[in-house]
């Protein structure tokens, strides 16, 4: 690919510049990794909220494992994907590959094919990443499934984020549909060679989750496709979790834990 032009430095909305910094500075001293710029606003709507961001440091032996919520907001071929990480000593961290619009701009498909959009990394915890979906955007159905990633492999995951989500604060990137958008980014960080077979539902990533099902990288419980992801919608649980300090415990209550 040939080089392009860098991505302008245009005005964001208020409410896009209180949400979207990038998580940058994030630093990795033998098994400790500090992360800068961890969104986790306290939302009373969707656009009122508090903006808050913290620094987290997090310990790399104390990997628990790795989850992943899909997000729809209408066509069930559609969605977004939020990959979060858990410890045994320490609260989940989000990962949540974004568009950061421009004062004025709103979110189009087709503006999405022609380099209209900034892409971002969002790191953020779950109450904000997750529970903004939930609880604080009508029309929105989250869904979470437990991955089967062991400890080491969920770790080798978070790094690959932590060494990418820099590069578009240092070379800014634009947003593509199809080929760099939330869910095809996940796929084209990963080292070429570890990279998950191409596959038609990497594009129609609303049913990205069918998928996983298939290649048996999902906890199932023994359950068919349709009732695991009846029993996979948080909507519900994260409500009445809404203030609740173990957020994080309420909206995985009834989820399988092996396949």
């Amino acid at each position: 690919m040939g080089a392009r032009p860098a991505v302008p430095n245009i005005p964001f909305k208020t409410k896009e510049r209180a949400t979207t910094f990038f998580a940058k500075d994030r630093k990795i001293d033998g098994d400790l990794v500090t992360v800068h710029n961890v969104r986790n606003c306290d939302y009373r709507t969707e656009t009122d909220f508090t903006p808050q961001w913290e620094t987290r440091t997090v310990q790399l032996s104390h990997f628990a494992d790795m989850d992943l919520a899909i997000t729809y907001w209408g066509s069930p071929w559609m969605a977004h994907p939020i990959v979060s990480f858990r410890f045994t000593d320490a609260l989940p961290l989000c990962f949540s590959i974004e568009t950061r619009k421009a004062m004025g701009q709103s979110y189009s498909a087709i503006r999405g094919l022609y380099r209209q959009y900034e892409l971002i990394y969002i790191v953020a915890d779950e109450r904000d990443s997750i529970r903004v979906r939930t609880n604080y955007r009508p029309g929105e159905d989250v869904y979470l499934y437990h991955t089967l990633a062991s400890p080491a492999q969920a770790c080798e995951r978070f790094l690959e984020y932590l060494d990418t989500l820099n590069k578009p604060h240092t070379h800014p990137r634009w947003y593509n549909a199809i080929t760099t958008n939330c869910t095809t980014s996940i796929r084209t960080q990963r080292p070429t060679n570890k990279r998950a077979p191409w596959d038609w539902r990497l594009l129609v990533n609303g049913k990205g989750d069918e998928l996983l099902y298939e290649r048996h990288l999902i906890a199932t419980g023994g359950l068919p496709f349709s009732e695991l992801k009846q029993r996979s919608l948080i909507n519900k649980r994260a409500r009445a979790a809404d203030q609740d300090p173990d957020f994080s415990l309420v909206i995985r209550e009834e989820l399988p834990k092996a396949d």
